[in-house]
């Protein structure tokens, strides 16, 4: 298990949190894709001070400290989740596949949109979680990298697979076993994020693109092309487009990447690196393409017929927010019960239809299909078998990779 030691901010961690907080995901609501996923930030806001001040790392072994389980005598769960992440009614106060869990089950849930950056939110449990101590939490919805690092702390609990059976049976292909949770043991993945080729066809006139390297060398698009503050995506598609796998790459793919991406800055082919706001250039365009979040397009498109999108035969990058079980929360079946619900297809679909994310549920498209036509036929939010073998992950980095990668991503985006 990894330690909790003293971790100082970095100049390029500290970059990389600067460039979420204002150009990244958490920019915006959850709707328009807030998510912050500034993978270098891990450090942000003094990790690293309580284990200075003598608090131990939680537990000796991964997998957590369960506390003892209140399920069956209280009749309720926590669950803490992103803004905007949620089915809602037409009165904007209640949550439709919330209530129905609650009236099938008897279970009641304090929901309760509480996370608007991973790494501030990580700072309001920490201290609990770094003493062994319940955050008050039953569920909590993570992005990958954070994801990765309670569970290498052992700070989240392993999941009983005997009370998930609909999410055993209807996890989609892709997400099945990433590299830091292998075969799921300790979370299932609350929504898909992929980030793709966009472009606007007027703005295009009649250019081709069917790569990243036609954004990034095709002189008719010179200044004229995004790509995303996130490290992850846009570092993820450039190594895809040099056929290399961002799941399995070395430090000297990486600054092969990165030397490709400065090559395409130094000649002004891209106009600028983007958060969430590249959605106004792209429809005005400003941008004739570029890396873009699939959430965004789907609602892009019903605004302007103009956005499309593109897979590059090479692939795309896919990551997810997860569903975790902290330790020591005093409702771990019932947590468990309600992550399980989410993997039926009805309220699965339900969810799809009202937040437009990728659904990592098999077996959704009929019910979809009930709510909106539309959402059930698109890939952005149900990919078929083809685009789903076409996803790519970004492994897990050390945190010596951490800072060496990021200090390199924000000299290239100059942060």
């Amino acid at each position: 298990m990894e330690q909790y030691e003293p971790d100082r901010l970095s100049p390029a961690r500290a970059a990389a949190v600067r460039r979420g907080l204002r150009n990244g995901r958490a920019a915006l609501s959850r709707r328009s894709l807030l998510r912050a996923s500034t993978g270098g930030a891990l450090a942000f806001g003094g990790i690293g001070a309580l284990s200075a001040c003598g608090i131990p790392p939680a537990g000796n072994t991964r997998g957590g400290v369960p506390a003892e389980d209140h399920s069956e005598k209280e009749k309720r769960v926590a669950f803490s989740n992103w803004t905007e992440y949620m089915d809602v009614d037409d009165s904007g106060r209640e949550h439709p596949t919330l209530d129905a869990f609650t009236e099938r089950t008897g279970i009641e849930v304090t929901y309760t949109e509480d996370i608007n950056d991973n790494t501030e939110f990580f700072g309001k449990i920490k201290p609990q979680l770094a003493a062994g101590q319940d955050t008050g939490r039953d569920i909590v919805v993570l992005t990958d990298w954070l994801a990765a690092r309670l569970i290498r702390l052992g700070w989240v609990q392993k999941l009983d697979p005997s009370h998930l059976p609909h999410a055993y049976a209807n996890l989609s292909t892709q997400f099945r076993s990433p590299d830091w949770d292998p075969g799921r043991a300790y979370s299932y993945p609350w929504q898909g994020i992929a980030a793709v080729i966009a472009y606007n066809r007027k703005a295009l006139d009649g250019v081709e693109v069917k790569t990243l390297s036609d954004l990034l060398d095709n002189p008719k698009l010179k200044g004229r092309v995004g790509l995303l503050t996130e490290m992850r995506d846009t570092m993820g598609l450039a190594l895809l487009d040099m056929e290399k796998d961002p799941e399995k790459f070395t430090a000297d793919d990486y600054d092969a990447g990165i030397a490709r991406l400065q090559k395409a800055v130094d000649k002004g082919q891209v106009r600028r690196f983007t958060g969430n706001d590249y959605t106004s250039d792209l429809s005005k365009g400003d941008f004739a393409a570029c890396v873009a979040w699939a959430g965004d397009i789907v609602q892009l498109r019903a605004d302007n017929p103009d956005i499309g999108f593109l897979i590059p035969d090479s692939g795309y990058m896919m990551s997810s927010d997860n569903l975790l079980i902290p330790n020591k929360a005093r409702h771990k079946t019932n947590a468990e019960r309600l992550i399980d619900y989410y993997f039926e297809p009805r309220p699965a679909a339900e969810l799809a239809a009202y937040i437009n994310f990728v659904c990592p549920v098999d077996g959704v498209r009929d019910e979809l299909a009930k709510i909106d036509e539309d959402a059930a036929d698109d890939p952005l939010i149900l990919p078929d078998k083809d685009m789903q073998a076409k996803s790519r992950a970004f492994r897990s980095l050390s945190a010596e990779e951490e800072t060496a990668f990021e200090a390199k991503f924000a000299k290239l985006t100059g942060a």
